[in-house]
């Protein structure tokens, strides 16, 4: 098989609103690296979007999963029980920040995680209004595009979004958007357009995702706490693409000094596996009524198994420490490309999330262009690359925390190869 017939098999079978942003079919992967159908190696700086953080088919993880499927693949929690579901939410509701009792549910995405946390917030609070970000990503049900603060592609041609929904500007030091500017823009909202006592919620991501990786100011989260316990607003941190080490913590909100009420989770909890979760106060958790919460597949056994596999990885091979390891590591790459790169306007992020912003250097403007070339020209080179960003200009490295010295001493040297490309076009 050729990639490219299996594209053209693809465009005839799949509705082109999923995207593709590359012709590359998968063919077996482990840890950081991939083969396509036609045995052609890359390097994976994606990991399916921050999803195996713990790399391409950890063999513990890979393990609990295949004795799990040998006991049953599903029961429904809500019918059948198990265990492993138990002890799992007792871990999280033990790592999760937050000095209270705290309670979990399971889903299956990370826009279900988002959604049951609105839910939540709604009935625990008896109120309809919810607060998001300009630049987030929630996900694309219709609440979670709601919330997300980015129209193309997520929102555009869809119709009306879910009422109640409101967005302010969030920090970009690169932008000139501060903390004050935010806050100002959420005080002005409460003078012309919404009563503080009809909002139920505050929604916001640690490290914003798809809208360039900007980390929220800790004065932003400390004034948002205060304004969330002044008007009994529940404060919702989404860690979908942010949680399970990526940062060098446990979960982002570990390197502030306020908690949120609720957290949403995904994506690096199960290794691979659909899993997403809600962690929260226990008082709040309990609001809905029995049946209000759940789903057929939420919490399925086998995805279950392979999260309690992975927070037993991240302790014991210290994946926080290996992310902030790798991430300075980056970081002074990225510096060292700055240095003869004018493109290059911003390099960011914690731990191992970390960002590169490229624009015009004579004007500062977005070039996603320029962007885009450094992405393609990393793939010729079998380095797989996302870019992200209101503007489409930044480049996100999300590779599994697990990768080897030397394949990511490779990648670096590819980075490199490619940005100068770029500059010759």
């Amino acid at each position: 098989m050729l990639n490219a017939e299996v594209a053209k098999r693809r465009d005839d079978a799949i509705s082109r609103g999923v995207g593709m942003l590359t012709q590359i079919f998968a063919e077996r992967a482990l840890n950081s690296e991939i083969w396509d159908i036609e045995g052609n190696r890359y390097i994976d700086f994606a990991a399916g979007i921050a999803v195996v953080n713990t790399g391409h088919c950890h063999p513990k993880v890979m393990a609990a999963v295949t004795e799990q499927l040998g006991r049953f693949t599903h029961t429904c929690h809500q019918v059948l029980p198990y265990e492993p579901y138990v002890r799992l939410a007792e871990r999280l509701n033990e790592l999760v920040p937050g000095d209270f009792p705290k309670k979990t549910i399971f889903v299956t995405t990370g826009a279900e995680a988002v959604e049951n946390a609105i839910k939540v917030a709604r009935i625990a609070t008896g109120r309809p209004a919810i607060i998001a970000f300009g630049g987030a990503f929630h996900g694309r049900t219709f609440m979670g595009m709601s919330l997300t603060g980015k129209v193309e592609p997520y929102k555009k041609g869809f119709g009306a979004m879910m009422p109640d929904v409101y967005h302010v500007p969030f920090p970009q030091d690169v932008h000139g958007i501060s903390t004050a500017d935010a806050m100002s823009s959420l005080n002005k909202l409460f003078k012309s357009d919404l009563d503080p006592d009809r909002v139920a919620a505050i929604i916001f991501e640690p490290v914003q995702g798809e809208g360039g990786f900007y980390p929220a100011p800790p004065d932003l989260l400390r004034s948002l706490r205060a304004f969330c316990n002044e008007h009994g607003i529940i404060m919702i941190a989404d860690e979908v693409q942010t949680g399970f080490a990526r940062t060098g913590t446990m979960f982002a909100m570990d390197g502030y000094d306020v908690a949120a009420d609720m957290t949403c989770m995904a994506k690096g909890l199960a290794g691979g596996l659909p899993l997403a979760a809600v962690t929260g106060r226990a008082d709040l958790m309990d609001a809905a009524r029995p049946g209000g919460l759940g789903g057929t597949y939420a919490g399925n056994p086998l995805g279950i198994a392979a999260a309690n596999a992975v927070l037993d990885v991240i302790e014991e091979e210290q994946l926080c420490d290996r992310a902030n390891e790798l991430g300075s590591r980056l970081r002074q790459k990225l510096e060292a490309i700055r240095s003869i790169t004018p493109e290059v306007i911003d390099i960011r992020g914690p731990g191992f999330m970390v960002a590169v912003e490229f624009g015009n250097p004579n004007t500062m403007e977005p070039d996603a262009d320029f962007t885009n070339r450094v992405r393609q020209e990393a793939l010729k080179r079998n380095l797989i690359l996302l870019t992200c960003g209101v503007y489409g200009n930044v480049i996100r490295f999300l590779a599994p925390i697990t990768i080897p010295d030397d394949h990511f001493a490779e990648a670096m040297d590819i980075l490199e190869a490619s940005v100068a490309a770029a500059r010759k076009v």
